[in-house]
Order: C-alpha cells, then structure tokens, then sequence
C-alpha cells in the first residue's frame, strides 16, 4: 500500500517510476592522496574497470572489479572513497576553495566532508558538526583514512552549538531525511507521509541556523537524498519567503526543480535548484539547491 501511494505521488510530479530502479557503485578519487589518471591505473591494472562520470570532476562508475573495492589495500590508504554518483554533487555545487572557512552539517559519516577537504588542498578550515556519537566515529575514521588535516569534528546537535559569533564562507547543509528507495531496497515499508513532514520541520529548523552562521555573501548548499517535494522544493520555498537571499543556477544532470507540486504553485526561482530524479539520471534520487546570503 505505501508503495503504491508514494509511486502515485511520484507520478503526479512527472515521473512514472517502477520502485525497482538501482544505481550503480561508483567512487571519489582523493586528490590529496593520488590523481584520476593513477588511480584508475592502479586498480585497471588489478582487473577493475571503470568509467569516468562526466559530471563530476573526480568520480569513477565501476563497471566491474574482481576485488572488493571497500576493503582493498587502495580504499585503506585513503586514496578513494565508495560515494554514489549523486552525493559527489552537493560539494562540486559547494564548491569550497583553499582558505575559506566551510561548515559541514550533520556531516557524519563524513564522505562529503573528506571531498569538502579535497577540494581545498587541507588549506582552510572545515567544521564538520553531527548529533550522533556512532556515526562520528566513522566520519573521524574517513578523516583520518583521506589525510585530511584541515578539519574539526564536533559531536553536537548544531542547533545547539555555540559558535561564539563566527560566521562561515560555505556552509553544506546534507539533512536527515527520508530517503529513496534506489538506496533502499526496504524503504517503502518504512515510510509515511507523517515522517516525510516530521523530517521537513526540522529541516527548516537547520535551515535557519544555516543561514545565521553564514557570511552576507557566503553559499549555502541544501541537500537531500529525498525524492519528497515537502523536504525538497517546499522547504526551498520557505526559504526565500522568510530570508534574504538568491537562488543561484545549477547546472548538471537531472532536471530543474519543481515549480508546481500537486496543486501549489511555487516560485519560478526555485527551477534553478537541481532534481535528480532515477529513470532520469540512473542515480538515486537526490536534490541541491544552492543560495547565496544577502
């Protein structure tokens, strides 16, 4: 029953999706440890064979590796992380530079954080903030794992955390949310439309204490892992009704946000945020948005 009703909603919103779709394994080549070209000679000449994304500036899709490529002795140096093809995009449309100051929440397991890292040579500062105590152990065990030297892990709801004042060039804001079902084969016996409103109001919760810890001037990056218009495109609407700032284009795969969802009309301006939706993009559904603080 709750199949049917999500793959309803989904068809209302344009796509008629079967409920089956997969994505492919894909992984994030470290720049701080190696580059594209070595390491895809380096596993090539193990037996895998991969495939560069076009989107993505440092991510392979794996064809097929005779090994298992989350515990062969490359993935234990740090020279690659296992990240799926849509959540290496957040950061590119992030994209933090050497020197600056970029907040990451909720920021455990720290896959983005490390790729956060990356992309600024260890050069800056990175505050990466998750609530739960577990999965920080793993987000310190990536830090270490990549060589990433920049970065301060805290264990705090950032809601809560005192941040004496200081404001941030960049902030990534990847929120809970409820998910897809192409990253879980059991998701839809898991879900209601009651937890997809739950997750949308402490969404906004973080939204707001996103924007007071950004510069006037800075990027935030909201994103989701949700195919859900209510954590996606209504809370972006939220957003600029109540805030100061710009939705800037993205460009990419997928398609451009929703401007209408069922029977709401919502502004033109949230078309520049992306939706990757995965009959469109062979991914697992995903959306970013990117705003820029007035």
């Amino acid at each position: 029953m709750a199949k049917r009703l999500f793959l309803e909603r989904y068809s209302r919103l344009g796509h008629n999706l079967k409920g089956d779709e997969r994505s492919r394994q894909a992984l994030r080549v470290n720049t701080l440890k190696t580059t594209n070209e070595e390491l895809a000679a380096r596993l090539e000449s193990r037996g895998a064979r991969l495939s560069r994304i076009g989107w993505l500036r440092n991510g392979f899709h794996v064809e097929e590796s005779p090994f298992s490529l989350g515990a062969s002795f490359e993935y234990l140096l740090g020279l690659y992380s296992i990240q799926e093809a849509a959540a290496q995009f957040p950061v590119e449309v992030l994209d933090p530079h050497p020197g600056e100051a970029v907040l990451d929440v909720c920021a455990a397991p720290g896959g983005k954080t490390t790729q956060i890292a990356a992309a600024m040579a260890n050069a800056g500062v990175v505050v990466a903030v998750d609530v739960s105590r577990e999965r920080l152990y793993a987000l310190e065990n990536n830090l270490e794992r990549c060589s990433v030297t920049n970065c301060l892990a805290y264990w705090e709801d950032a809601n809560a955390m005192d941040f004496e004042g200081k404001q941030f060039d960049r902030v990534l804001l990847d929120v809970p949310c409820s998910g897809n079902y192409v990253a879980d084969r059991g998701w839809f016996s898991k879900r209601t439309l009651r937890d997809v409103g739950l997750n949308a109001e402490r969404q906004r919760e973080l939204l707001g204490t996103a924007l007071k810890l950004l510069k006037p001037g800075g990027v935030l990056v909201y994103t989701t892992c949700s195919l859900e218009p209510e954590e996606n495109e209504l809370n972006v609407q939220w957003l600029i009704d109540n805030n100061d700032l710009k939705l800037e284009g993205i460009e990419g795969p997928g398609s451009p946000a929703l401007t209408q969802v069922f029977s709401d009309e919502l502004s033109g301006e949230i078309a520049r945020c992306r939706r990757f939706w995965p009959d469109e993009t062979g991914t697992q559904g995903f959306f970013v948005a990117r705003a820029v603080k007035r």
